[in-house]
Formats: structure tokens, sequence, C-alpha cells
């Protein structure tokens, strides 16, 4: 299959230099409202990924995300954000960048060239069959992330991708791949815009259609998450409140004694 690679393409847009500051916000915004089209495209894709990570997760395995750059920071964004909102171990949805901690804030030379280091890296955390792998790579063709996708088929582990080509050798090396071709940039190459908000919002889908699936919701309320401020206690009362008709004192007393809105409402229910 042909490879052209649509994200290193020339923006649509010349001399951004001589625009006006409205003219760069308007452009760049009618760039992005194409994103949740190439997104749509991509659901069927998006689907059959999302019904291998519930399965896998269901059997006690984890979800790894496994990136290089702005790829690599976006999963473990979304990894980072599991625990607080759905009540989850911070183990069972892990992110991965080339270069480790460091590359999280600042870029590491050469990180994302390695073909052995992905591998090594999932290696740490005694990755295996019940795991699942999801490599992230706007162009994708990292060395980093392809061969650590190659390395999991090798040993049995289920590999998924988020890419913004098409046909592209990362897509060739997971079993199942998301393409989103959001095609070229407004500034040409810099892939942390469309290509980013891209990914973004699949991973927001993944995680969040994963974690419904789960369980970790109820209705549509998050009655796993974590309180850990003074919003997220007044959102967890008012919950409470209204699955169970209580003035607020009283919603609030039980949320203080079970720590979270599931199990007051579930012990309440039983007369505990």
């Amino acid at each position: 299959m042909s490879f052209i690679k649509t994200t290193e393409q020339d923006s649509k847009y010349n001399h951004l230099e001589k625009m006006s500051t409205k003219e760069l916000l308007e452009n760049i915004n009618k760039e992005d409202k194409t994103v949740p089209l190439a997104v749509e495209k991509a659901l069927p894709q998006i689907e059959i990924l999302v019904n291998q990570v519930v399965s896998k997760l269901s059997i006690g395995g984890r979800l790894f995300y496994i990136g290089a750059g702005t790829s690599g920071r976006l999963g473990i964004l979304d990894a980072s954000e599991c625990p607080p909102t759905f009540g989850v171990s911070p183990e069972l949805v892990i992110g991965i960048i080339a270069g480790g901690e460091t590359a999280i804030r600042n870029a590491v030379e050469n990180a994302e060239d390695s073909i052995n280091q992905g591998w090594e890296d999932l290696k740490k955390f005694e990755i295996t069959s019940k795991d699942i792998v999801i490599g992230i790579a706007a162009s994708g063709t990292t060395p980093y992330v392809i061969s650590a996708l190659e390395n999991c088929n090798n040993n049995n582990i289920v590999t998924g991708s988020i890419s913004c080509n098409a046909n592209s050798p990362l897509s060739n090396a997971a079993k199942y791949p998301i393409e989103v071709i959001v095609g070229p940039e407004f500034v040409t190459g810099s892939s942390r815009m469309k290509a980013g908000t891209a990914q973004k919002l699949v991973l927001n889908m993944i995680t969040t259609s994963t974690m419904i699936k789960l369980g970790r919701i109820k209705d549509n309320k998050m009655v796993d998450m974590q309180l850990s401020n003074s919003k997220l206690v007044d959102r967890g009362t008012k919950m409470i409140m209204a699955e169970l008709n209580l003035p607020e004192k009283e919603a609030k007393q039980l949320l203080q004694k079970y720590k979270n809105v599931r199990l007051a409402i579930q012990n309440y229910n039983n007369g505990n």
C-alpha cells in the first residue's frame, strides 16, 4: 500500500507572518473545525479498539499508551486523568514517553529514534498478554513506537495505534490501528495542532467509553471520582442529594463517612 505523509505536506496558507491576529485565529479555527469530522470517519476503527481494551481490562489487564513528543505527552495526560475521574488505580492506564520523565516537559534528543528502548520501557512494567498497548504517533513513523508494537506482537500482546497518516508503518505494526486523517497543519509539520487535537479526542473516547463499559459511571455521573478538592466534594454531595432525595446536610455527612459517592449511595440503600 502507498504511504503519503500528509501531516508533513505544505500548509494551505502562505505568508503567515503577514496575517493579522484576527486572520491567524480565524484560519486556525477553520482548520480545527475539520478535526471532529476526521475523527467521525475513524469511529469504526475506534469501536473495535475500545472493545479490545474493555476485554483486556475486564480480565485484570492494563492499558498502556506509548509515544514520543506531543503524542507521548497526550497519552500520559489521558492516563493521569483516569484515577481522579473514574476512581481507578494509577496502574490501570499507564502512559510511557520516549525519553522518560524528562521528555514530559523537555525535548530529549534522538529519544524517538531508538528501535530498542520502547520495548525495554514496557518490560519495566512486567507486561504480559493480559495487557494491551496502544502506540501513538501523528506521523505513524516513529521508530520507538513501531518497534515497541512489533515486540508486543511477538510476545502475544494485543496492539493498537493512533496516527494521522493513512497506511503508515505504525498502522501496519498494530493489530487494531486507528487512522484520523487531518491533512496538512496550519503551520507546516506542526503536528501538535490538528493531529494533536485528533489524538486527544480519540484518547478521550477510548478511556471514557471503556470506563463506562466497566461500570465506573452511574447514569451520567462520576460516582467513583476522587474527592480531591472542595469543588468535587460539592459535586459529590449534589449527586447524593439528587439520587437519594436528601437534604444537603445529610448528603454531605454520608459523603464524609464513606469518602465515595457510589459507596454512600449503596450503603444508604442497604440501610447501613
